[in-house]
């Protein structure tokens, strides 16, 4: 059997939690399993962390370009988090919503509220829970890429993190990887169906009616 396809227009998927919550680790798995969807690589001017790479995990920037990309209107979000800079590149987001294209984006409250407010209705944004505030804690342990003080930073900003919660489509308290992802998931392909996101669907239907 065929299975038909209407075109649709792509949609941003904004993941957000607070460091450690697994929010990376789930775009990671949402990306090896979901071909239609690409990720959104940011530019950031903190350092690379061992095993990144640049133009994948993220575009390596001096603080002068950060700079020079804000003002030239260049980013279609932009947020300090820990002293760092953080954007999005403005023209692959839409290039490749307007091919359809789901575009996933692993950042902070921060930059989910400025995208809510260029494109709301091209957004849907899910919150990361973790279980408890110590999982929180050993998680950041585990991975063991900070330093005692930046873990420190992490965990004293996670309780103003989480209390964004509540402006996410929707939450997931990630205690399983594999339920959390398949979660996601789930949320994608419902998002996928919206009405108002099948551009084909007025062309479909007419046809079904006999309509030219």
């Amino acid at each position: 059997m065929t299975i038909l396809s209407i075109p649709r227009r792509g949609f941003m998927l904004c993941l957000s939690s607070p460091s450690g919550a697994g929010k990376t680790s789930i775009c990671s798995r949402v990306l090896d399993l979901d071909p239609q969807t690409t990720l959104s690589v940011s530019v950031t001017t903190r350092p690379m962390r061992p095993g990144e790479v640049d133009g994948e995990d993220y575009f390596f920037v001096s603080s002068d370009k950060y700079k020079e990309m804000v003002a030239n209107g260049d980013l279609l979000e932009h947020a300090t988090v820990f002293n760092h800079g953080y954007g999005t590149p403005k023209d692959f987001v839409f290039d490749s919503l307007s091919m359809g294209k789901d575009v996933l984006f692993d950042i902070d409250w921060q930059g989910t509220q400025q995208l809510s407010q260029l494109a709301r209705t091209d957004l849907v944004s899910i919150f990361i829970l973790p279980p408890t505030t110590q999982v929180l804690e050993q998680r950041l342990r585990t991975r063991a890429q900070d330093p005692e003080e930046v873990i420190q930073l992490r965990m004293s900003e996670a309780n103003q993190e989480i209390s964004h919660w509540a402006e996410y489509d929707y939450v997931i308290v990630n205690n399983s990887l594999e339920h959390s992802v398949a979660q996601a998931r789930s949320i994608i392909t419902a998002e996928r169906l919206r009405r108002t996101r099948q551009i084909g669907l007025t062309h479909f239907v007419n046809g079904l009616r006999g309509i030219e």
